[in-house]
């Protein structure tokens, strides 16, 4: 009997799979400020460069590189738990560091920023140990059929820990002060860390620690990794999963500065405006999953024809974004919410797939190759981040006005958005089988026919 057999005899039901989608939504909820509000501030209200919190979140996302060694000691441990709980601990309190920097740079920006540094590396470290840990136990204790359900609702639940958290922080952080930043990321924090405790409560079975469950020994690390990276099928997704994040990052950080500067939001309002593009997001996610369960058949259950339609509609709203006209006409409300729509809908359809893919290797590789995904995508999410502010920073010393300099970007991410779609075009997906009886039946997840690594 191997050892995840013994420490899982039964598989998760959907309550219990809901529970572990609120630890994603205590995480979501912390990073939202961190992306959003306190990016914006910085930008804004301190007049720092762009560049200052893009090279932050940057930081707190190189730390997602030790993503697939977490995910191997997670295996190798064969408890999940301590890990997340120990990772929404270093998260929330990064957390809230982060904005106490914000709040000091106001009088002593070295300081300020030495205390970001260090905020911003803890939730990086938080984020990529309790995220990694979290879904190796979701693949784990979830049985074949309802990975690829199981993936799709603690992903829309990190998605509504964006949604609910950002106006309601941009309600109570007008009007804006440093100290009322600290007391909404303390309170934030403090409700998402123990949230999280409670979803992971007895959730886990403890560990057969009987020589039965000792018998059977994982390979080394490095053994380990180099199957996952050298299968062409994994690297061509990893690479997809890279592309495709660094389009949707690279906006993060400038959106919410880009509406201060040209449409002169305040802070409350451009933080209301993350999360109508995080609501956008959620919306695009429960389309996506709703057709594909409860429809499905070789069109409308092909997450390679979503992942593609996800894309193409990033791709636009993005233009819409940058080239539509400055001024209370332009609907730039509903260009966000279609842009967030667009993400949501490729976003579902990778995560399908990733699912599909990640019990390929066994029990042995699931952590590592869930780790390398999440790698990729860390690392994006940090590139994008960082260059996209730079992009701007350096647009605007050519740049007559700063619109010019923004809408440049916007561009650019939307050309990366299509060149995601064609690297997509040549990945591996999943196609879910049409249904008899929604209500009853488990949605079947199928790998495409014909795909051939060229």
């Amino acid at each position: 009997m191997s050892r995840a057999a013994l420490a899982f005899p039964r598989s998760f039901s959907w309550l219990q799979i809901v529970r572990l989608g609120l630890v994603q939504t205590a995480l979501g909820a912390v990073v939202v400020l961190m992306t959003s509000t306190i990016n914006r501030v910085m930008v804004v209200e301190l007049a720092l460069p762009a560049i200052v919190p893009g090279g932050l979140v940057a930081l707190h996302y190189a730390t997602q590189v030790l993503r697939p060694r977490w995910g191997y000691g997670s295996d190798v441990g064969g408890r999940r738990t301590p890990w997340i709980v120990g990772g929404m601990a270093a998260l929330c309190l990064g957390g809230f560091g982060a904005a106490a920097a914000t709040a000091l740079a106001e009088t002593h920006v070295a300081a300020g920023l030495a205390l970001a540094v260090l905020s911003f590396l803890l939730v990086g470290m938080g984020a990529g140990a309790a995220g990694t840990s979290l879904l190796v136990l979701l693949a784990t204790g979830v049985e074949a059929g309802r990975r690829g359900a199981a993936a799709t609702i603690v992903w829309v639940m990190m998605i509504a820990g964006f949604a609910v958290t950002a106006p309601l922080a941009g309600h109570f952080l007008d009007p804006f002060s440093g100290g009322r930043l600290m007391a909404v990321s303390g309170t934030v924090s403090m409700i998402a860390f123990a949230v999280a405790v409670l979803a992971v409560a007895g959730i886990e079975l403890q560990r057969d620690s009987s020589p039965a469950a000792q018998v059977e020994k994982k390979p080394p690390f490095r053994a380990v990794l180099a199957q996952v990276l050298a299968e062409p099928a994994a690297r061509r997704f990893t690479l997809f999963i890279f592309v495709s994040m660094l389009a949707y990052s690279a906006q993060e950080l400038i959106l919410e500065p880009y509406a201060g500067l040209v449409f002169a939001m305040t802070p409350g309002a451009t933080t209301k405006l993350a999360g109508l593009q995080h609501g956008g997001v959620l919306a695009g996610m429960l389309f996506v999953a709703g057709v594909t369960v409860f429809v499905g058949g070789p069109i409308l259950g092909s997450l390679k024809l979503w992942t593609a339609v996800g894309c193409a509609l990033s791709a636009a709203a993005l233009g819409a974004i940058a080239f539509g006209p400055v001024g209370p006409d332009f609907p730039l409300r509903a260009a966000v919410a279609g842009l967030g729509f667009g993400n949501g809908v490729y976003a579902v359809a990778a995560i399908g797939s990733m699912m599909a893919l990640a019990g390929r290797g066994g029990e042995a590789e699931r952590g590592t190759r869930m780790g390398v995904w999440g790698a990729a995508q860390g690392v994006a999410f940090g590139a994008g981040g960082f260059l996209g502010t730079l992009a701007v920073d350096l647009a605007r010393l050519v740049a007559s006005a700063p619109v010019y300099a923004y809408a440049a970007v916007f561009a650019l991410e939307g050309v990366l958005f299509l060149v995601a779609l064609a690297i997509s075009l040549r990945v591996e997906h999943v196609t879910v089988a049409r249904r008899q009886n929604p209500l009853t039946e488990t949605a079947s997840f199928q790998l495409n026919p014909g795909f051939e690594a060229r």
